[in-house]
């Protein structure tokens, strides 16, 4: 019984004694990198970690992971490196440093950085049952150094210019600054990415009239700051069109001046002249008057004429509505909005307007003259 109720102290004594000699696996946590990470397209990152309290880290399993712990993107087990069990695109990029590892400290460095590398790690420790993690997150960054100004032909509808710049990562702020700094507001703004997943960037500017300043497009990568500008200066002769509709409008004047104007003046003269005539008949002796029964049709005519509207009254009016009809018509399809300038097709689209707009007012002006033409023919016919 002694030797029994002896022995119960003494199992008790060498159950503390080894739980002080055995580790506890419950006794680390882990830490990482503070801060979002920057790494630059096609560089190399590194990912620390550190064990807290610092120790020997060699017996455990680390493991770096993106979103699925079973898809390692660097593997440490046993002793050394796991390669083969890491997801594809990470093989032979991924180096585990380990020159601290006995004060559990790792590092992972990750070369040749791409789009993909964007997003979220996992530092993993594992010692026996116990484990912990630290969350760390990199960021990758992509800036251009190529921003190209396109100046496309001048339309009727303006002077479209464009800027574009490709290799952005993330998307950059893009947009048209004034000589002043001013933003203008752009026609049109996108974005495409490539297969790389870099964005591509271009913006528009429609100009209606000359501007003799600057204007610069200004790309700005959120994550670093890093900005990119060009400027171009905008000449006056870039802008035909301000005064080739006025070329235009003053050629269809000249025709209608030329083609209505002057047979109306040339009818109204003669009309003059033959007025003179009948008045002079009108003053003559009865006895002539009898004898000349024969022109009584042709006073009752130029009587009939007499009635009617001055012929340079018409030709006058004839003008001013062929302006109206061609203005409206130019003003129409000047304003109507087929394509935007953001379209690929908008260039087409305003060399199909400009043809068709002038085939419409030669159409106008070739078909007024006619219709005048006609009218004043058969008027001075009837005269006679």
């Amino acid at each position: 019984m002694e030797s029994t109720g002896l022995s119960l102290p003494k199992h008790f004594v060498i159950l503390l004694l080894l739980q002080r000699v055995t580790p506890s696996s419950e006794q680390f946590t882990v830490s990482g990198l503070q801060g979002i990470i920057l790494a630059q397209l096609g560089e190399v990152v590194e990912l620390s970690c550190q064990l807290s309290p610092p120790q020997n880290a060699e017996h455990m399993e680390i493991r770096w992971f993106r979103n699925r712990y079973t898809q390692p993107v660097h593997l440490y087990k046993n002793g050394k490196d796991l390669y083969g069990e890491t997801i594809s695109r990470y093989v032979e990029r991924t180096e585990l440093l380990k020159g601290d590892i006995r004060e559990g400290k790792v590092t992972l460095r990750i070369l040749n950085v791409t789009v993909d590398d964007d997003g979220q790690y996992h530092c993993f420790f594992r010692d026996g049952d116990f484990y912990e993690e630290a969350i760390e997150e990199v960021k990758v960054t992509a800036t251009s150094l190529q921003v190209q100004i396109l100046v496309h032909p001048p339309n009727i509808r303006g002077l479209l210019v464009e800027c574009t710049s490709g290799g952005w990562f993330p998307e950059p702020q893009m947009e048209w600054r004034d000589s002043r700094g001013g933003v203008i507001p752009a026609v049109s703004k996108s974005h495409s990415q490539d297969v790389n997943k870099l964005f591509n960037m271009k913006i528009a500017l429609l100009f209606t009239q000359s501007s003799r300043e600057n204007i610069t497009c200004y790309l700005r990568n959120p994550m670093t700051g890093q900005e990119e500008r060009t400027s171009i200066a905008l000449s006056a002769k870039l802008f035909p069109w301000n005064t080739l509709w006025i070329l235009i409008l003053t050629m269809i004047l000249g025709l209608l001046l030329l083609f209505i104007m002057v047979p109306s003046v040339d009818l109204h003269y003669r009309l003059q002249e033959q007025t003179e005539r009948v008045r002079c008949c009108s003053q003559a002796p009865l006895s002539s008057r009898v004898s000349t029964r024969d022109s009584r049709p042709v006073t009752r005519c130029t009587d009939c004429s007499c009635k009617m509207r001055d012929p340079i009254t018409v030709g006058t009016g004839i003008v001013l509505l062929s302006l109206t009809v061609v203005i409206s018509l130019i003003s129409y399809l000047y304003h109507k909005s087929r394509v935007p300038p953001s379209d690929p097709h908008f260039q087409l689209d305003t060399i199909w307007l400009e043809d068709i707009t002038v085939i419409l007012c030669v159409l106008t002006v070739f078909i007024t003259t006619i219709i005048s033409f006609i009218y004043f023919r058969f008027r001075g016919i009837l005269q006679h």
